[in-house]
């Protein structure tokens, strides 16, 4: 859909149809039973969904640039701090290394 084509009436129904999506997903999840919740397979797949969704925002924030593929300083900072995590440095090192990367990148280019 187009931003011309997106009129205010219709992006506000487009919210609030989020809103009560929201809403009920948040609901049916407190009607579920205990037991499944507490189940060691839902602990797992808990686990590995937000595992999954912090893995896709961190993709969509360093390549996304509007609707464009953008390759620039951020895809090699989170190389550097990809690196430094798979070397199991400190946190707060891991982050000064990606933000070197991407500032010397910025430099360069």
């Amino acid at each position: 859909m187009s931003g011309a084509a997106m009129t205010g009436a219709g992006l506000w129904g487009w919210i609030a149809l989020a809103c009560a999506l929201a809403f009920v997903t948040k609901f049916l999840g407190y009607s579920l039973p205990q037991r499944w919740l507490h189940s060691p397979r839902m602990t797992q797949v808990a686990a590995c969904l937000t595992v999954a969704l912090l893995a896709s925002l961190t993709v969509m924030n360093t390549l996304a640039g509007g609707t464009l593929l953008v390759f620039d300083a951020r895809l090699a900072a989170l190389a550097v701090a990809a690196a430094a995590l798979w070397l199991r440095l400190p946190f707060l090192l891991v982050v000064i290394l990606g933000a070197l990367a991407a500032a010397l990148v910025r430099w360069w280019f």
